[in-house]
């Protein structure tokens, strides 16, 4: 029986493709395709993101004068961290009254898009194949570029729209000819180069951070699940069902700091960018 299911089990190669593999509008021609839509991460992503302002609303509503409970604490210790990151990036008290709670809500939401990679990689998938049957289901958004590079031009445009709202039009237009290197005219060149690269290079870096981190961790579960694969095909190896339990376990630890911190990092740089916007040169 094990050689027979084996027979008809795909190779490593095929299980790693298959579930790195979007539910898609339309099959991508081309490394670069706009048009093709990653339905199961905005599925994802919205369904997450609905549940993060959930929780925040229900803390907000239950919350109490008196001694708080479990949870109504470690909502408030959120809060005030980021609020107090928010009050040391935007020196701009009008402003914090916007930036903090979307650096709150940036933290909660990634957080919880991470978190979808602690689930079983194949538990998701397996779920889809015995209900809706649908050909691909890939449910980490947070390893889908399309997604950390939006979130990161959304960060982009609000940048954008603080430089104009603080310095003006005109003071915005002035700053990006004239810093860093002075306000000689034949310096604004090389002045308006190094702006458009710092404001490339930054959202670029910033979403590319977050997808990088969790697309390697997303690789790394689909590999210690093939060693259990590996065993329970062959039904050989006990290394294979014991390496596979450890390094499951370990791993999983380990990654409950990574998708923690890679959401802090993610709203930290959200701040400080920001506060950058707020500041002139």
């Amino acid at each position: 029986m094990a050689a027979e299911g084996a027979a008809h089990a795909p190779s490593a190669g095929e299980y790693i493709s298959h579930h790195l593999h979007h539910l898609q509008n339309k099959h991508q021609h081309g490394p670069v395709d706009f048009s093709v839509i990653n339905l199961d991460s905005i599925f994802f992503s919205v369904v997450l993101g609905a549940l993060g302002c959930w929780l925040l609303w229900l803390a907000a509503r239950k919350a109490t004068s008196g001694v708080p409970g479990r949870f109504q604490a470690a909502v408030e210790i959120l809060v005030e961290m980021v609020d107090s990151q928010a009050k040391g990036m935007v020196h701009n008290a009008t402003s914090r009254k916007l930036v903090a709670p979307l650096a709150l809500t940036v933290f909660v939401w990634i957080f919880l898009l991470n978190a979808m990679d602690m689930l079983p990689v194949d538990l998701l998938p397996w779920v889809n194949d015995h209900t809706l049957g649908l050909p691909n289901l890939r449910v980490v958004p947070s390893a889908d570029l399309s997604i950390t590079m939006g979130l990161s031009l959304g960060v982009l445009i609000l940048c954008l729209v603080y430089n104009v709202k603080i310095k003006g039009m005109g003071g915005w237009i002035h700053e990006l000819f004239t810093a860093p290197f002075g306000d000689k005219w034949f310096l604004y060149p090389f002045n308006f180069f190094i702006q458009m690269v710092e404001f490339v290079a930054k959202t670029v870096s910033h979403g590319m951070r977050l997808f990088g981190n969790m697309y390697a961790g997303e690789l790394i579960f689909m590999l210690i699940a093939l060693m259990g694969g590996s065993f329970a095909l062959s039904g050989t190896g006990i290394a294979l069902f014991v390496g596979h339990l450890v390094a499951g376990t370990v791993w999983t630890i380990f990654h409950i700091l990574i998708i923690t911190l890679q959401a802090f990092v993610f709203m930290m740089l959200t701040l400080v960018y920001l506060g950058q916007a707020h500041d002139a040169h």
